[in-house]
């Protein structure tokens, strides 16, 4: 079925068709791993559309096809991480002394790629809170060339409002590119708000079982598709075969995944919001979340992920907490069927300075969840028992 026809059909039978067709030399419903590094040629450039696993696979053209699909694409390409994507966006669209205005509540691995990597190549940066689009304005440079926008954040839950942004980036011709990793295109879909780029860590939701490292990035911008797949031949940072296809598996439940996320997460913020040993619940389903209603308005709900701060704000009884469930998993990453917990300020975000993480509101004791498909009941009663 056509890859991008978003109006046609619902999301649902999205997942499960768009890119696919039956394999036209087997009949195999399912995409075959085309494990092959290059492809016979009947005469020098005659080929059946691929020349080279590096540059295109079919496997690949077929996650590409769906991704493509579920966001509301023209185009969707895949990297070998979500960082890779990342690393392509900017290398792709971006050149020295070009200015990006990123959220100061940012995954560790971008923050660290964008200080560590492309400053010292004469990218500079501005880190500000995205939650308010005048200070997003304030920012705004003669040189600023791209907005790099989470939302929600990582760790800290923050929503920025997409649309309003992509309206002041379009006064200022400037490109907005989303991390959409925590919401999934089932629950936000930012390219139909005026996003140009959506970026996704496909590692987390869209594969949903921990079994895979992937990244992708869609976009309506031929011109965007064009660079960043020269970045794709150039660099050579491509997923595997294997990788695509246990995606493509993934992305076929997403929708079911990510409703039973969104209703488990939302009966642990409610417990966790009123547990004596919990000092702050960050959860945008929650009405008292100061983004409640922009989440509200531009998601189709609230996502599984939670951070909260306990009332003891030590980082000793964090880690306390985090070594007394059972059922949540001590562990990086998110997005699985299986739930996890973790401790940004010495896990997934030790890569900021303590003093800046500080100034932004990640405290010393703040933990994150990341609540999977397991019965409810027992997440959380495996919380309550850590936390008592």
């Amino acid at each position: 079925m056509d890859s991008n026809d978003s109006s046609a059909t619902g999301f649902g039978t999205r997942a499960v068709h768009a890119g696919q067709a039956p394999d036209p030399s087997s009949g195999a419903v399912m995409t075959p791993i085309y494990q092959t590094s290059t492809y016979a040629q009947s005469a020098p450039g005659k080929h059946q559309g691929h020349e080279y696993s590096r540059v295109t696979n079919p496997t690949r053209s077929a996650l590409e096809g769906n991704l493509a699909g579920l966001e509301g694409a023209a185009h969707a390409i895949t990297f070998s991480s979500g960082v890779a994507g990342i690393d392509a966006i900017l290398k792709g669209g971006l050149r020295p002394g070009d200015h990006v205005i990123a959220t100061n509540d940012l995954y560790g691995g971008t923050f660290r790629l964008f200080k560590e990597v492309f400053a010292p190549f004469g990218l500079s940066f501005s880190f500000v809170d995205m939650t308010s689009t005048e200070a997003v304005a304030a920012a705004v440079t003669d040189d600023t060339a791209l907005l790099w926008v989470e939302t929600p954040t990582n760790p800290l839950m923050r929503i920025a409002d997409i649309e309003a942004l992509c309206d002041l980036a379009d006064a200022h011709d400037i490109d907005v590119a989303v991390d959409n990793t925590f919401a999934s295109p089932y629950l936000q879909q930012p390219l139909a708000l005026g996003a140009d780029l959506v970026l996704h860590s496909g590692t987390k939701y869209l594969g949903g079982h921990s079994d895979v490292i992937i990244g992708a990035v869609c976009t309506n911008s031929d011109r965007w598709n064009e660079a960043l797949r020269f970045q794709v031949k150039s660099a050579g940072a491509c997923p595997g075969p294997m990788d695509c296809f246990l995606t493509l598996r993934g992305t076929k439940t997403l929708h079911l995944r990510m409703d039973r996320h969104c209703a488990n997460a939302r009966q642990l913020a409610v417990f966790l919001d009123g547990h004596p040993a919990v000092a702050r619940v960050r959860y945008p389903g929650l009405t008292s979340h100061p983004g409640h209603a922009v989440a509200d308005r531009q998601m189709l709900d609230f996502g599984g992920m939670i951070s909260f701060e306990l009332a003891d704000d030590r980082m000793d009884a964090a880690l306390a907490v985090l070594q007394g469930t059972e059922v949540f998993t001590l562990a990086e990453s998110l997005g699985g069927v299986e739930s996890l917990i973790e401790h940004p300020a010495s896990m997934t975000h030790a890569s900021i300075p303590a003093e800046e993480r500080r100034a932004i509101g990640l405290t010393d004791s703040l933990i994150r969840l990341s609540v999977g498909v397991e019965d409810v009941d027992d997440l959380q009663a495996d919380l309550d028992a850590a936390l008592s």
